[in-house]
């Protein structure tokens, strides 16, 4: 058996560990400098037989290029980058790689939280101020004792059950929102289950996101939902940026509702012009903002041991959607 698989990003330094997990019977293919899939040779995407992608979006009109295309790995936990409906009429398996970085996107998520729930970033600007503020503690609203918050999470995937676990080991309650998953989860995890979006908002004091990007989780979380939020909650995004109003977040952090914020993700990536008021007013550093907003940059995923896991989880996948045994991390076209 023999296949072509085509690295549609130039982000490794050789092709050493992708030989290794495929063998001798495919023929790996790495660009050189490319910004997208415009720039790839005729030649290799009409050999490809897989694709691997990790930030590059893939369109309808791009799969034309691709012939012989079997399979599309997406070298991540999410795919909303790629056109699945173009792909399965083309009967082209959709696969992705969810099991890498799990513990540091859980790991980002509590540390946004916390970060924002222990006022460190308020001490820190107050502290950095010119003068810096006066040597003593802080009473705000974004500072609450673990134990008297529910810490709500909406999705409750693997990330979200890692960031469950270490929100109950900080003595958080911990209440989850996941209509696809049987009765009975919460029990195994020894957190609780809200029937409704609704009536999780209403009673979660810090919510974190840990859904895909869907068209049903598309703009899930706006303004009428997180108005829904106790005042003085605090909102953590580390899944996806268009699954909450980022416009809606500004109007309920400016206006105090919300005492806190923490991104690590945003609807358009990289921020172009113009951004959204949030974005602006964070990097113009006004008063509202300071020691309530944190912005990072779609950086939750990575270590140097994650940037690993992504490279040979992701080879092993490929290896077996075409190869065999079987495929796995298969997307179902449906789940949309």
């Amino acid at each position: 058996m023999s296949a072509t698989v085509l690295y549609s990003e130039n982000i490794y330094p050789d092709d050493s560990v992708e030989r290794r997990i495929y063998g001798p019977g495919v023929r790996v293919i790495f660009p050189g400098a490319t910004a997208g899939l415009a720039d790839l040779p005729d030649d290799a995407c009409a050999a490809a037989e897989g694709l691997m992608i990790l930030r590059y979006k893939v369109t309808a009109g791009d799969l034309a290029r691709f012939p012989r295309l079997k399979a599309i790995c997406r070298m991540g936990v999410g795919y909303d980058n790629l056109d699945r409906a173009a792909a399965a009429e083309r009967g082209i398996m959709i696969l992705n790689v969810p099991d890498y970085g799990t513990t540091e996107v859980a790991d980002h998520a509590m540390a946004l939280a916390l970060s924002l729930r222990r006022g460190l970033l308020l001490h820190h600007d107050a502290q950095r101020a010119n003068p810096a503020a006066p040597w003593r503690t802080i009473e705000d609203p974004l500072l609450r004792r673990s134990s008297v918050q529910t810490f709500g999470i909406v999705g409750m995937g693997r990330i979200a059950t890692a960031v469950a676990l270490r929100a109950k080991a900080f003595g958080f309650r911990v209440v989850f929102f996941d209509p696809y998953l049987p009765n009975g989860v919460e029990l195994g995890l020894g957190v609780e289950r809200a029937a409704t979006l609704p009536e999780l908002l209403r009673q979660t004091d810090t919510l974190s996101v840990h859904t895909p990007l869907t068209r049903e989780t598309r703009g899930l979380l706006g303004l009428t939902e997180l108005s829904l939020l106790p005042r003085d909650a605090v909102v953590v995004n580390t899944a996806r940026g268009p699954i909450v109003d980022i416009d809606a977040l500004g109007t309920l952090l400016k206006s105090g509702h919300l005492a806190g914020v923490g991104l690590d993700v945003v609807p358009v990536e990289p921020p172009v012009e113009p951004v959204p008021e949030l974005m602006r007013a964070y990097r113009a550093r006004e008063p509202w903002t300071l020691g309530r907003l944190i912005i990072t940059p779609h950086s939750a995923f990575f270590t140097p041991e994650a940037w690993q896991d992504i490279r040979v989880k992701s080879a092993e996948t490929m290896r077996a959607a075409l190869l065999g045994p079987r495929p796995q991390n298969v997307i179902p076209p449906e789940s949309d």
